[in-house]
């Protein structure tokens, strides 16, 4: 596995593991980020669909799917941009900004990777 697909394997360990945890104990989590609790699903959707990203990354990573790889670094970027956005905007708190630090952090790795 290539010094980039391995970036991607790693974070969607991450994924692999945020999204049961959205799913299966959800208000733990949200108590921990200083959320409210909720008894709506959205926020297992959402776990849910972290583990259906986490699915693409890790078989973009196995396989070795550069243009894959590349356009994770992109929407992981985005991430981050779009957290400090609710946060300015007053949408959440921001203790949220912590996300897209580590999917910032997770895709210049990858990004570094892809140059060398």
């Amino acid at each position: 596995m290539s010094r980039a697909a391995t970036t991607v394997f790693v974070f969607s360990i991450y994924l692999f593991v945020l999204g049961p945890v959205l799913v299966v104990i959800p208000n733990t989590f949200l108590a921990v980020f200083g959320f409210p609790e909720t008894a709506e699903v959205w926020i297992r959707v959402v776990g849910m669909l972290v583990c259906i990203l986490g699915f693409y990354y890790f078989t973009a990573a196995r396989n070795e799917i550069i243009p894959m790889i590349r356009a994770t670094v992109y929407s992981r970027i985005a991430v981050l941009v779009f957290l400090v956005a609710f946060v300015v905007l007053g949408f959440a708190p921001a203790t949220l900004i912590l996300f897209g630090l580590v999917d910032f952090f997770t895709a210049a790795w990858t990004a570094m990777a892809l140059r060398s």
